[in-house]
């Protein structure tokens, strides 16, 4: 959530940063909101101040044996016209902090200006294409050759947008999430954590996916037994920046660094016809998480080690990719400044985005009132970040075709043959 002192001061700044992002400010509507709220204000201190006076007289009159009826109707009848106008005000509160939630973050000096992906800026590529003497497969054809990637049975299983992996590409799979995590945890820093993969609604829009990206959610409606509705996870950021919600942190805490494995859950709503086949873009995949909650002054020197944690990933394995830079009509809604991890397909020709570095500033600590106090004692908001490390279908996918042979079978990388037990080709 955006500061609302920023938006109240630095009106200007605020719609002209928005507007970058293609973002209209409802300004006439907050305008209208602000202007009322302000007016009820103003009434119900004057109405809090007379009903104290009033009361201190009631104290006095009763002191003295003086009749005071006329006088508690007089403050009984503040006291209602009070309580009539603080849900008045209430309700004004709300329909405002409720358009300042739907409100994206502001984009950093640094993020290229543009409408979409085109705009987007290139900032370093590692590594070549991968070049064949024949033509290459993709990984849908090489996989279901192969009798260990099944479409079909996931689809009766479940629907459209599912797999079921057998034999060594599910140890290919597992070996991936283990490789990522020992990486992460043994030479990156980061502490693994294990998170539930249903949260509350409190959980969703404090990482701001509620209210804004509520159709992209499968939620879980439980009232009768618990009581509460669930959400399946979309990404384990969810959970695991919210181990800090309500949280007061000491500066000697920062910065918190996490890397977790979970499944993750999407509708992908309006994206039907879109990427169809495969495994590019499922209800359910696999992804190891990385975030980071630090001193905003640190923040974007850590986006730069966060990015760098992810792209050894793809180091490690030998495979071709290019660093983005998402301009602002590109960028997630909670975003700051994005950096994109895109690696290269040779079933597609072309380089598909394996994961999202972010800075979200103080955006979603906002939203969840994550604080610390600095040496001196004074209050402020950390920043966090996140990024794949990396989304391990993708991964799969990308080793599929990037390490096929002309006899349709998948090679291993060196680093992964210890974690699939010395294997080193599946045929």
């Amino acid at each position: 959530m955006l500061d609302p002192k920023l938006i109240r001061h630095s009106m200007t700044t605020v719609i002209t940063a928005l507007k970058q992002r293609h973002y209209d400010f409802p300004l006439d509507e907050f305008n209208r909101y602000e202007e009322e709220r302000k007016v009820l204000q103003v009434k119900m201190q004057a109405l809090q101040n007379e009903r104290n006076t009033r009361s201190k007289e009631v104290g006095y009159r009763k002191a003295k044996g003086e009749d005071i009826t006329d006088a508690l109707t007089q403050l009984k009848q503040l006291s209602d016209e009070l309580t009539h106008l603080e849900k008045i005000f209430n309700e004004k509160q709300t329909i405002l902090e409720d358009l300042l939630a739907r409100l994206p973050n502001l984009p950093h000096a640094s993020v290229p200006i543009g409408k979409n992906e085109e705009d987007n800026q290139v900032v370093r590529v590692w590594g070549e294409p991968t070049h064949f003497t024949f033509q290459p497969k993709d990984h849908v054809e090489l996989g279901t050759a192969l009798h260990y990637m099944d479409f079909e049975t996931a689809a009766k299983i479940s629907g459209a947008r599912f797999v079921v992996l057998r034999g060594p590409l599910a140890q290919l799979q597992r070996a991936l999430i283990q490789f990522m995590l020992d990486l992460h945890t043994r030479e990156h820093g980061y502490q693994e954590i294990a998170v539930p993969a249903l949260v509350n609604s409190d959980s969703l829009f404090a990482t701001g996916q509620l209210p804004k990206m509520k159709e992209d959610v499968f939620a879980i409606a439980d009232h009768e037994k618990t009581g509460h509705e669930f959400y399946l996870i979309p990404t384990s950021e969810v959970p695991v920046t919210n181990t800090v919600r309500d949280e007061m942190l000491s500066i000697a805490d920062l910065p918190i660094k996490y890397t977790c494995y979970s499944s993750c859950f999407r509708s992908e709503a309006g994206s039907y016809g879109k990427d169809m086949r495969g495994m590019l873009r499922q209800h359910q995949f696999e992804k190891v998480e990385l975030v980071q909650i630090v001193h905003p002054d640190q923040s974007y020197q850590v986006l730069e080690e966060l990015t760098h944690h992810a792209e050894m990933v793809l180091q490690r394995l030998e495979l071709p990719y290019r660093v983005v830079a998402l301009c602002t009509g590109d960028m997630g809604f909670q975003a700051a400044k994005t950096y994109d991890l895109e690696v290269w397909l040779p079933g597609q020709n072309r380089y598909r985005e394996i994961s999202s570095c972010s800075n979200m500033e103080a955006f979603q600590a906002r939203r969840m009132k994550a604080r610390f106090k600095d040496e001196t004692g004074h209050i402020e908001w950390v920043h966090t970040l996140n990024g794949s490390g990396l989304a391990v279908g993708r991964t799969l996918i990308a080793l599929i075709e990037n390490y096929q042979d002309q006899l349709g079978r998948i090679h291993i990388p060196a680093v992964l043959q210890p974690y699939m037990h010395g294997l080193k080709v599946i045929e």
